[in-house]
């Protein structure tokens, strides 16, 4: 296997797993503080997917991200975060609304868009140095991989949310 499949098959299991994972979140179980600095299932669901789209398609393809293009206002997602290094998020991770089943169909158009984006790289655009703030400078490889790690620890967090609450947690 090339390393351009591998990654694919990496994104496509993380969002395999991820939305195994949301379903059968209902408001509810979304919107449920867990108190302390945990988030809620909407606040980690709604990050992952947002940091997904903005990496991706701002910081990698130098585009508009589709929560502000294309799917501005039908995200199912209440506000979008504040950008910026070192802004203050917590506000709201606490306050965000999320309509699951409207972020489950942005989710999908923005796993679309990664697998594209993906699939029409080459093994040395791989290599491409990539600048993001306090994170530093990183090749495009590093930054993918680590997308997908960021994936599969935020469905650890859903997960575990969903089984304080008495919810089965993860999809298998």
């Amino acid at each position: 296997m090339d390393v351009i499949a591998s990654l694919r098959e990496g994104f496509a299991t993380a969002h395999w797993m991820l939305e195994g994972t949301i379903d059968g979140v209902t408001p509810e179980l979304a919107a449920w503080q867990p108190g302390g600095t945990a988030l809620s299932i909407a606040a980690n669901y709604a990050h992952l997917v947002l940091s997904e789209d903005r990496h991706i398609t701002r910081a990698f393809e130098g585009k508009t991200p589709m929560a502000s293009a294309e799917w501005a206002g039908k995200t199912g997602i209440s506000e979008l975060p504040p950008a910026g290094t070192g802004a203050d998020r917590s506000r709201w991770a606490r306050d965000v609304r999320v309509d699951i089943p409207a972020l489950r169909q942005y989710a999908q158009a923005v796993y679309v868009a990664t697998d594209n984006y993906v699939a029409n790289l080459s093994p040395h655009d791989l290599d491409r140095e990539i600048e993001r703030g306090s994170m530093g400078k990183r090749s495009l490889n590093w930054w993918l991989t680590l997308l997908v790690v960021h994936a599969a620890n935020h469905t650890g967090e859903i997960s575990t949310v969903k089984g304080i609450q008495g919810q089965r947690g993860y999809a298998l």
